[in-house]
């Protein structure tokens, strides 16, 4: 051992990482267990108080459009062919929008966002023009209210009646 003094160094440095290895194997098998439960249950209600009311008034106003809602950005956005950038990707993942407003044909018409008191934060102000640059980036108009002036029926009528319709198979 005198000619290799770093040998036994060397060894504890591989077992540690043979040791981690394997323990990183059987923590992910645990999650991935399907033969047993995992510790999830369905959010009940779905929306808040407020997105409750503004879906009902957005279906009363909008009875040819599909309104969905609490969608995420990757769902209603792709890059553009061999464009794809991973640091982007990270950045809008955990992205969503409160509604999304779709066509009959099921074109994007436009994103609503409902904006609440916690869109003051440092925080929600850079996830919010991360998610404004996305949908302006891809040509997808945002129409934003706040919680505190909810539009009545007349009012997300003419919102969304200003946004221009794209013709079926147009790229913005």
């Amino acid at each position: 051992m005198h000619n290799f003094p770093w040998l036994p160094l060397i060894i504890l440095v591989l077992a540690g990482a043979v040791v981690a290895a394997l323990k990183g194997k059987t923590t992910g098998r645990r999650d991935a267990d399907l033969s047993k439960p995992w510790p999830l249950e369905a959010k009940n209600p779905l929306l808040s108080d407020p997105e409750r009311v503004l879906y009902q008034r957005l279906v009363q106003a909008l009875p040819d459009h599909i309104i969905l809602a609490q969608v995420q950005l990757l769902q209603a956005l792709q890059f553009k062919r061999g464009q794809r950038s991973q640091a982007l990707l990270n950045r809008i993942s955990q992205l969503s929008v409160d509604f999304l407003i779709l066509n009959p044909d099921t074109s994007i018409r436009a994103a609503i966002e409902l904006d609440d008191r916690s869109h003051e934060r440092a925080d929600r102000k850079q996830a919010d023009a991360r998610k404004t640059h996305a949908l302006q980036s891809a040509g997808v108009p945002l129409i934003r209210w706040n919680t505190r002036s909810l539009p009545d029926i007349a009012a997300i009528g003419t919102a969304v009646g200003a946004v221009p319709v794209q013709q079926p198979g147009s790229r913005r």
